[in-house]
């Protein structure tokens, strides 16, 4: 389970609701009945609707598998390279032991399908060049694949804000036009709920859609670099590389990703590569 996502969506609702009740002026300086003059039903239709559909008429394909994008963020399963790494020496001394047709019993007991593939192409003695092709062309195809369910949270992100000003649009030309017959006492709080709208489409976009697309996007980079070691991996067993070289190689891969911003920091890798 994603703990930290989920700490962070409660923390990120327990201040807005903590900033809608205090008072400190007031006593007792929290009032819960607060929380009323927030509550506005077609405000809500007009942002949620709205956003929803209009990410369902951009994204319809992606659209049906929403559930399956909230078990991937929520769940607990990381890509981890060092463990890749580790299974990649192996089997390149097992080949360089036994030959490369003694991988397929491995690559048979591989649950990762992307992995699985990579080693049967090298145990029936594919052309390099044709077996990185072919990994690399899968690599880029699933990257296109996350991005374009990133894109629909990201586009859901956009959408929000923009509805909430249609909906604070509505209620203000509403306002407007009901002025004349209207009580001027009124008129605040026809601009408080005029101005809801605005509030629940930066909620929705900076509460909801934002974490969920960083969080996916997270979750691809981490892929992606997995399967960028495994192509290596794959490769340099192909050409009979020492296993030895090839962690080292594949650690320094590793390392530079580091740099760029990965998860793990600097003192995960250099205990890695004291251990070596």
């Amino acid at each position: 389970m994603n703990i930290v996502y989920l700490i962070g969506l409660l923390l990120a609702i327990v201040f807005v609701l903590f900033g809608i009740m205090v008072d400190l002026k007031a006593t007792p300086p929290f009032d819960p009945k607060a929380l009323v003059q927030f509550f506005d039903l077609a405000s809500i239709l007009i942002v949620v609707g709205g956003t929803i559909a209009v990410v369902v008429a951009c994204y319809p394909k992606q659209v049906r598998s929403m559930l399956k994008h909230f078990r991937i963020m929520l769940g607990a399963k990381a890509f981890n390279p060092e463990k890749y790494i580790d299974e990649l020496v192996e089997l390149a001394q097992i080949a360089r032991k036994n030959g490369l047709l003694a991988l397929e019993e491995r690559a048979n007991a591989q649950p990762d399908p992307f992995f699985k593939q990579a080693i049967m192409l090298i145990v029936d003695a594919t052309d390099p060049d044709r077996v990185r092709s072919i990994l690399t062309n899968d690599i880029e195809q699933t990257s296109a694949r996350h991005q374009e369910v990133i894109a629909m949270y990201e586009r859901g992100s956009n959408a929000a804000p923009a509805f909430g000003m249609i909906g604070t649009l509505i209620g203000l030309i509403k306002m407007l036009y009901g002025l004349d017959d209207a009580d001027m006492s009124s008129l605040g709080p026809n601009m408080g709920v005029a101005l809801i709208t605005t509030f629940y489409g930066s909620l929705l976009a900076h509460v909801v859609f934002n974490p969920i697309a960083a969080n996916l996007t997270a979750r691809d980079e981490e892929e992606m670099v997995c399967r960028e070691i495994i192509l290596e991996g794959i490769m340099a067993i192909q050409s009979g590389e020492n296993p030895k070289y090839l962690r080292e190689r594949l650690l320094t891969f590793t390392n530079q990703n580091k740099r760029d911003g990965e998860s793990g920091g600097k003192g995960k890798r250099g205990g890695k590569s004291s251990e070596e």
